[in-house]
């Protein structure tokens, strides 16, 4: 653990550090939101926090290197090579959209093309595996498609969620550490290789979030912006598909679906890519683009119950951690029972969110207030300009 704990400490600690110079850069060169009618920050808040957690997760990836217990990992794979380029494409083209519009076929483009180099250098699927059913080996030519959805569809969820102070942050931070937590359950088993570059991604991701959230919590000081948000979708997807899609050896004694390459991350990260999937059905319903922002997100719902930002965010973490905690009791338990302490913790959190005193006087009155300011207008006046994107829209 020494080697990890010092690569968390440089990402962390360079990411803390790096942050307020970043935000003086934002308002110097003019990389600010500033508040309107369809955000919820009320004053100018600088967009560029991504560039120190790209900042710093060099860092940490440098300081691995000279670490004598990683040396397998950037020695004998390609796959610390992978995960470098492919971050530093999707950080600047998300860092392009923060600075000015980027289309949003432009933006998956260059998603696609991170999560192409991603595969091309040994991070990718190679085995699926089909809830109840048998273990698929994906064809050589089907193997990069299903990478890049997965690389796409991850920077998107993280993107999307970034709707409140700290939240996907946070989310991000807990989702980490459970991926930390489960990919030293599986070395111990021996069901990952000395070189696997997984577990050291991880703990990069927990370090850069952690560094990042004294930033950004409620009243935030800087948004992570699209650079932060794609990055960290991207660092989430490596461990993923190299955890659960590159063996076809099953984690005896466990829940299918907690070894199934497709539930891992569905689990783990389903705040965030329930939100995405739910954004899409709404937004279609509605005939308007998947891009166009709206405030029907869980977080706006969530306020329009009552609660504000800091407890809309916690019930949101608190989600996410039962979510974790679900998939790693039966790995360091060897229990099959779970599902009852957070089964009934989950419905604990439910009641909190819809009956907690103040939801309850918001739901009496109508929530008319709260309806008014957050009510979404999907449809945009002639010549107004479009919202760049849909996690700067939501702040």
């Amino acid at each position: 653990m020494r080697g990890y704990l010092i690569v968390l400490a440089v990402a962390l600690g360079t990411t803390l550090v790096l942050t307020p110079l970043v935000r003086r850069l934002a308002f110097r060169i003019g990389a600010v939101v500033r508040p309107d009618d369809r955000r919820i920050h009320e004053r100018p808040t600088p967009t560029l926090g991504g560039l120190a957690m790209y900042l710093g997760f060099l860092a940490a990836m440098a300081a691995a290197t000279r670490i004598p217990q990683f040396e397998g990992v950037f020695t004998t794979t390609s796959e610390p090579l992978g995960v470098i380029l492919g971050a530093t494409i999707i950080f600047l083209v998300g860092l392009v959209d923060d600075l000015r519009e980027v289309s949003a076929p432009a933006k998956v483009a260059g998603q696609v093309l991170a999560g192409g180099v991603l595969s091309l250098l040994g991070v990718t699927m190679l085995f699926f595996r089909i809830p109840f059913g048998d273990i698929v080996l994906l064809s050589p030519d089907l193997a990069p498609l299903v990478t890049v959805l997965w690389v796409v569809g991850m920077a998107n969820a993280i993107n999307l969620i970034d709707g409140l102070d700290g939240l996907a942050a946070g989310i991000v931070a807990i989702a980490a550490a459970a991926f930390f937590l489960y990919a030293a359950r599986l070395f111990d088993e021996g069901f990952l290789p000395d070189n696997s570059v997984s577990p050291l991604i991880a703990i990069i991701v927990l370090g850069l979030c952690l560094g990042f959230l004294p930033h950004n919590v409620h009243p935030a000081r800087i948004f992570m912006g699209d650079g932060g948000a794609m990055l960290l979708g991207l660092l989430m997807a490596t461990p993923t598909l190299l955890v659960g899609g590159q063996t076809n050896e099953g984690f005896s004694g466990q829940t299918f679906f907690f070894f199934a390459p497709l539930f891992i991350p569905f689990f783990i990260l389903g705040v965030p890519i329930f939100d995405m999937a739910f954004a899409i059905v709404r937004r279609a319903s509605r005939r308007t683009g998947v891009a166009t922002a709206d405030k029907d997100h869980l977080h706006h719902r969530l306020m329009r119950l009552g609660h504000g930002q800091r407890r809309s965010v916690l019930i949101l973490w608190v989600w996410t951690a039962l979510l974790s905690g679900f998939v790693l009791y039966p790995a360091y338990t060897d229990r099959g029972n779970a599902v009852v302490p957070f089964g009934v913790a989950a419905l604990g959190v439910a009641l909190y969110t819809l009956l907690h005193p103040e939801a309850r006087r918001a739901r009496a009155n109508g929530g008319e207030q709260l309806a008014l300011e957050l009510d979404p207008d999907p449809v945009q006046e002639p010549g107004a300009a479009r919202p760049s994107s849909d996690a700067r829209t939501t702040h």
